[in-house]
């Protein structure tokens, strides 16, 4: 199960989670992360989790002790806002709804123009695509955090890059859990 196939599937409770094989377990958490399922193949290891705030930490556990080439690859495993994966219709369907959710997916051809000025602006500087939890920021917002980021050094960004990620994926994980039922199992 991936974070957008909720609809078909009920919540995983966290006894569900811990009872899960490997492979089972890569299988419904794998997509968190975006294109990388090698953050779910580690987290594996801290099971049984006593919250899904545990199972989330120790997925950024596994992120942050990764190599840099694994870091770097999992920030280029991210699609540019508005970009050419969205463009092509190529986004993951949690990535897509994301994107929409910010009016990220009705975007005027000034606003294209714009962002597509931004986003290249920003990878020419960092190396990586400008990541953000767009939940967070209006259309305007996104806007003006890619322009202040892009101008940042590429460490501070990096990180920022990171704590993004963070939270895009306490997002996704918080829609295929039953956290409620989840704290009464802890």
């Amino acid at each position: 199960m991936t974070p957008s196939s909720k609809a078909t599937q009920p919540p995983f409770t966290l006894a569900a989670i811990n009872a899960m094989d490997r492979p089972a377990f890569v299988s419904a958490f794998g997509a968190i992360f975006e294109h990388s399922s090698w953050v779910a193949e580690a987290a594996f290891a801290a099971r049984p989790f006593a919250s899904v705030d545990a199972m989330h930490a120790a997925m950024v556990t596994a992120v942050r002790s990764s190599d840099e080439a694994k870091l770097i690859a999992l920030l280029c495993a991210h699609p540019e806002l508005a970009g050419r994966e969205a463009k092509r219709g190529e986004l993951t369907q949690s990535s897509d709804v994301e994107q929409a959710s910010a009016g990220l997916t009705s975007l005027t051809q000034a606003e294209v123009r714009l962002i597509d000025t931004l986003n290249r602006a920003y990878r020419e500087r960092h190396g990586f695509p400008f990541i953000a939890c767009v939940r967070h920021y209006t259309k305007a917002g996104i806007y003006a955090e890619l322009a202040r980021r892009a101008a940042r050094d590429t460490a501070p960004e990096r990180e920022e890059a990171l704590a993004q990620i963070s939270f895009i994926t306490r997002s996704r994980l918080a829609q295929v859990t039953d956290e409620s039922q989840a704290s009464r199992a802890a």
